[in-house]
């Protein structure tokens, strides 16, 4: 018998494309599931989208959102004891998408589940390329791909064990994954469960993006980040882009990603610094990452 599923999906400004994916959602093939959505602050036309479809909103401001706590809120609202993750700009693109995302689980086979993501057709050639090599058409993902929250699923018994945590602003899945990982829970990649979610962030936005994950590998991982090796991340990832623009006959793409990259790898730097000096001072304040992030929206 299968069991019960609650679908949770964030939102704040997503008019351009939450109808997507809610009419995805909506049009799998399994129907049987409580869908909880969870907006904060939405000033476009988020919320009208929302009503036309049957689900539970819940409201918060904007200042209130921090991912980690407003994930555990949900699923302590939530009824369901299979959890289902939806970015509110993840669109499934087969009907039987969350039917397999959610199989490994009723089968007894894994404690949470992640999906395929495919770029969207606008995609960048970096980020398309980024994608290929993070979400493998078979197989399973990359180690350090631990666990990716836009599709994903988890038993409640799971997010039991560990909650989101809430220490950093961002990156609440990696940590939830690499935790789980390294405490023997089964977190299965799902290749066949397709969805459709990228973003081509200007340097404004990639900067705040990476700030707030440098910050939470500090708390992570533990580790400290030195000048020296951002430095060696910033030429060898720009070769691997050099490599893959050249192919694409992106030269315009070529000539953005030495900016590109020094915003991606120093924002990163930048923010596990901060991460570093949290820790040793014992600063439990996770503002200034969201406010890094809120700035550069």
């Amino acid at each position: 018998m299968s069991r019960k599923v609650t679908v949770i999906m964030r939102s704040k400004d997503s008019a351009w494309v939450i109808g997507q994916a809610l009419s995805g959602l909506c049009s799998q093939a399994r129907r049987d599931f409580e869908l909880l959505v969870v907006d904060s602050g939405s000033r476009d036309a988020t919320l009208d989208i929302v009503s036309r479809f049957p689900g539970r909103l819940i409201r918060i401001e904007a200042k209130a959102y921090f991912p980690g706590a407003v994930l555990n809120m949900a699923i302590r609202e939530a009824t369901g004891d299979l959890v289902v993750f939806q970015n509110s700009d993840v669109v499934p693109l087969t009907p039987e998408a969350l039917d397999r995302l959610l199989a490994p689980l009723e089968r007894g086979e894994a404690d949470a589940t992640f999906a395929r993501q495919l770029p969207r057709p606008e995609a960048h050639t970096w980020v398309r390329r980024d994608y290929e090599v993070a979400f493998p058409e078979r197989g399973e993902a990359p180690p350090w791909m631990t666990y990716s929250l836009p599709f994903a699923a988890m038993t409640r018994e799971a997010w039991r064990k560990h909650p989101f945590y809430e220490d950093a602003w961002g990156s609440e899945d990696t940590e939830w994954g690499h935790w789980a990982r390294s405490h023997g829970l089964r977190v299965r990649y799902v290749p066949d469960a397709l969805v459709m979610h990228s973003h081509n962030y200007t340097l404004k936005q990639l900067y705040g993006r990476r700030f707030i994950e440098g910050e939470a590998d500090a708390f992570i991982l533990g580790d400290r980040a030195s000048v020296m090796g951002m430095a060696r991340k910033v030429g060898a990832s720009w070769a691997r882009d050099a490599v893959v623009h050249l192919q694409a006959r992106d030269a315009v793409g070529l000539l953005l990603s030495i900016p590109r990259r020094l915003v991606y790898h120093g924002a990163w730097w930048k923010g596990h610094q901060w991460g570093e000096q949290r820790l040793r001072s014992g600063n439990m304040d996770l503002s200034i990452g969201q406010q890094v992030v809120l700035r550069r929206q």
